[in-house]
């Protein structure tokens, strides 16, 4: 399947909002989750090589990717609950699980708020810990309308600027296509800013004093040179969870999964198949 044909191919309906989800592969099941501004399209490299060994789930969060992007909530605070729905959709019991980003966040939220069980967790680069959020997010949020009626040539490059200084090395065009493409549009360019708007410190608040109850195995995995959230995040991050285990990975941004997926899957198999 090329990049640019990356489709998800089923939908299951939480709250009468329609998500995006899929399958993928045989084995053990494992869970993906994205993060923002991204997509399941960025967690594709990773789907199609842990596919050979365990059974793929993944899914677009809402107001993300091929998912339902009507105004309404897309914060922290609802994705939990839609992972734990999901997780029950699926019929899995105590899943693999790995997230990205803001997808890290809610795999934590769901684990220590909606008590969902994980046979092992992953975190790549995530949301964790508290003050977080860039000025650019700031700065939506007091004018989110301004920047949802920008025209779109001045979004989109709004778009593959921001997305741009995730990653240490220059993206292809391919991957820039595939991550600006759900946010053009008038409701992909509403639903960027929205998700931007409705992003706050709060969510990480109501959980991050929870990591020491975490019992189940955790490896966290970090972009040493990651400019949006400092490696120090993930250093404090490994103290605060017991006996969990950092790996930082030299070279690349915020953006590894797109930067050294084979590192990342080398390393997420090692750590679930042991």
């Amino acid at each position: 399947m090329a990049d640019t044909d990356w489709n998800l191919r089923q939908t299951f309906t939480f709250q009468g909002r329609e998500v995006a989800c899929d399958v993928m592969g045989q084995g053990e099941p494992l869970v993906l989750v994205h993060g923002t501004p991204w997509s399941s399209f960025n967690l594709r490299h990773l789907a199609r090589r842990l596919a050979d060994d365990f059974r793929v789930h993944l899914f677009d969060l809402l107001g993300y990717g091929q998912s339902d992007k009507s105004d309404n909530d897309v914060s922290l605070g609802v994705q939990n609950r839609l992972l734990a729905a999901l997780i029950g959709f699926w019929g899995l019991e105590s899943p693999f699980v790995v997230g990205h980003d803001f997808g890290g966040t809610t795999v934590l939220r769901a684990h220590l708020l909606d008590k969902v069980d994980f046979r092992k967790i992953a975190l790549i680069d995530p949301v964790a810990i508290s003050p977080w959020g860039s000025p650019l997010f700031r700065h939506v949020r007091e004018h989110e309308a301004a920047f949802a009626g920008l025209p779109e040539y001045i979004h989109e490059a709004v778009v593959r600027a921001y997305v741009g200084s995730a990653a240490v090395s220059p993206l292809s065009e391919e991957t820039l296509a595939g991550i600006v493409a759900p946010w053009t549009g008038a409701e992909g360019r509403a639903a960027f800013y929205r998700q931007m708007a409705q992003a706050d410190s709060r969510y990480t608040d109501e959980v991050q004093d929870l990591y020491p109850s975490i019992e189940r195995p955790v490896l966290i995995l970090w972009g040493r040179e990651d400019a949006w959230i400092p490696p120090e995040k993930g250093r404090l991050l490994n103290r605060m969870i017991p006996g969990s285990t950092l790996v930082e990975l030299p070279g690349t941004g915020h953006l590894v999964i797109e930067e050294q997926p084979d590192a990342l899957v080398r390393e997420i198999k090692t750590f679930f198949l042991s």
